[in-house]
């Protein structure tokens, strides 16, 4: 298996920054388009891909990533498909992390043992699973050890002490802590409080951290990176594809590069 994610990680940690990581639904707002903002991505700065499989019941998400499921849905979206698409951006970029990020459902109806094969053999290097806590994982976990599939753990602000360290054990590659308590998209966490609760979260796990929900801007990026290991946007660029049109991977891409520039910062 791969360690696209490791040396990614080693690469910004180098550089003296946090991995920039954007969010996008796979087949939004169709193949076509959704393919060549993998390629937009990648080419204006993004360290690790995230990408999104959408479901019908998408009980994490706010309103655009609703939206843009919905889309991805009308326009066809497998996880067959998805998969074809990673496989086809890996290509090109043999370096570039992808992560999935959607909801066991699909994964369950796909076959565990089956998407974890197809998924390595594709070029992902890691899943996150919104409704798969460690107590239910139990039908994925074999599949994920034998293939060397990473799962990255969403940790929330209600998790405390007691439960931290049971989500950090079972985590791979990095961990995701959802800065609001709240659906993607929603308002923004305050600093300070979320610096704390990073540090708190590091005290049971030596992988890196990555930070989203919330995070909607250049500057409030360049807050959250100086105390992060890397920076989760997606609702906002969902939202410029959305409002883009035709005009959606040029705009994209430059959103990206906007992104990445904050994220060159020096921690204090």
């Amino acid at each position: 298996m791969s360690n696209r994610i490791e040396k990614t990680f080693a690469k910004c940690r180098n550089e003296r920054r946090a991995a920039l990581i954007p969010f996008i639904m796979g087949y939004d707002p169709d193949a076509k388009t959704s393919a060549a903002l993998l390629d937009a991505l990648a080419a204006s700065g993004a360290d690790v891909i995230e990408v999104g499989m959408p479901f019908s019941d998408p009980m994490a998400d706010g309103p655009l990533i609703q939206a843009a499921g919905k889309r991805a849905l009308a326009a066809g979206a497998t996880v067959v498909g998805i998969l074809e698409q990673v496989a086809g951006f890996r290509k090109n970029h043999p370096d570039t992390p992808i992560i999935l990020m959607g909801y066991f459902n699909p994964i369950y109806r796909y076959g565990s043992e089956r998407f974890c094969k197809d998924a390595v053999a594709a070029g992902v290097d890691g899943i996150i699973m919104v409704d798969l806590p460690p107590e239910e994982e139990h039908e994925l976990r074999p599949h994920l050890n034998t293939s060397g599939l990473k799962l990255i753990r969403l940790i929330a602000p209600t998790s405390g002490d007691k439960r931290l360290p049971l989500l950090a054990k079972s985590a791979s590659g990095f961990i995701y802590y959802i800065s609001i308590t709240g659906i993607t998209g929603a308002e923004s966490a305050n600093v300070e409080t979320l610096k704390n609760k990073v540090a708190q979260l590091r005290q049971f796990t030596d992988l890196p951290i990555a930070v989203g929900f919330g995070i909607k801007t250049p500057e409030q990026a360049k807050q959250v990176a100086q105390f992060a290991d890397a920076v989760v946007v997606g609702s906002a660029l969902v939202e410029v594809i959305a409002k883009s049109g035709k005009d959606a991977v040029a705009k994209a891409g430059e959103f990206v590069q906007l992104l990445k520039k904050a994220l060159f910062v020096i921690p204090a």
